[in-house]
């Protein structure tokens, strides 16, 4: 995929998502104030927050875009598992914040302190509207994430799939709130808030350990020496190392080669390895190739 297409689907899986959580919030917000629902208000503020967060992952997008420069060789496609650290700890932040307003109000309603004034059916309707629609996102932010490999979009597809599991969460509140028992509405918010904690635990950790260079290790190893293997010349490869620049990989290789073998020779080989690797595996930046002469103790290790 070009750059720039790959920049066209992610800015415009941000802004999709973006103006969905725009309108979702004030309406959620709205409804759930004068319908009274401790449910559909948490929801809202879960919205209201991906507002806020999706503003600084089109920040981070438009960084990580940028050419590279002398001081970033390898580009700022960094910049993409930051906006996905934003996003962890935005959903957090608000699971935490949703959990304690809805505790503190079931507590109240169950201690007789807060008075029931009952839930409107209109609360229910926009519960149910946000999860088609939260479906629907999350199905196409996904492929958006798949297609381009950016960490950002695909933590964004994350928050899609928890908004379904909070409305779907919140409908039943809302159901059970109409039918007489008011204090599984805000139950239900705070059941809204573990999941959302939940996921901005996972997108917290995925990203975390993309900057920390974790990459998927025996996968990764195993396709490159499957795509090696037609290579007579490499007589042991037993180093292989990469790191993540954004959704690309930046790969170290140690191989050993015939000790009576030219540079030249050598030279041409890695530059066919190289060329492979290239070719036949995504989102490979660069290559790096180091060789040395055969020996028994490379058999050995």
């Amino acid at each position: 995929m070009l750059e720039e297409e790959r920049q066209h689907i992610s800015h415009r899986a941000v802004n999709v998502g973006l103006v969905a959580n725009i309108f979702l919030s004030l309406v959620k917000t709205a409804v759930g104030i004068v319908s009274s629902s401790h449910a559909l208000l948490a929801d809202g503020i879960n919205s209201t927050s991906d507002v806020v967060y999706y503003v600084a992952v089109k920040i981070f997008i438009r960084v990580a875009h940028e050419p590279p420069d002398r001081e970033h060789p390898y580009g700022h496609r960094q910049a993409e598992t930051i906006a996905a650290l934003v996003v962890g700890s935005f959903v957090i932040t608000t699971a935490a914040a949703i959990f304690w307003n809805a505790m503190e109000t079931a507590f109240n309603i169950l201690a007789g302190h807060q008075e029931w004034a009952g839930i409107s059916i209109m609360a229910l309707l926009v519960a149910l509207f946000s999860i088609g629609l939260k479906v629907f996102l999350t199905v196409w932010t996904s492929r958006a994430g798949d297609r381009t490999g950016n960490a950002a979009v695909a933590a964004l597809a994350s928050d899609h799939r928890n908004d379904i599991l909070a409305s779907t969460a919140a409908a039943i509140g809302i159901f059970l709130g109409r039918i007489g028992l008011p204090w599984f509405d805000p139950l239900a918010g705070a059941l809204v808030a573990l999941l959302v904690l939940k996921t901005g635990i996972e997108i917290l950790r995925d990203s975390a350990a993309d900057l920390m260079d974790t990459v998927p290790g025996q996968a990764l190893e195993q396709q490159i020496r499957r795509e090696l293997s037609g290579i007579e010349e490499i007589r042991e490869l037993h180093e292989i190392h990469a790191h993540r620049f954004g959704p690309s990989f930046v790969i170290n290789l140690t191989i050993a080669l015939d000790g009576d073998m030219t540079m030249k020779r050598a030279d041409r080989i890695s530059e066919r390895i190289r060329a492979i690797l290239y070719n036949r595996m995504d989102y490979v930046l660069k290559v790096y190739v180091h060789y040395h002469a055969f020996s028994e103790a490379d058999v050995k290790g």
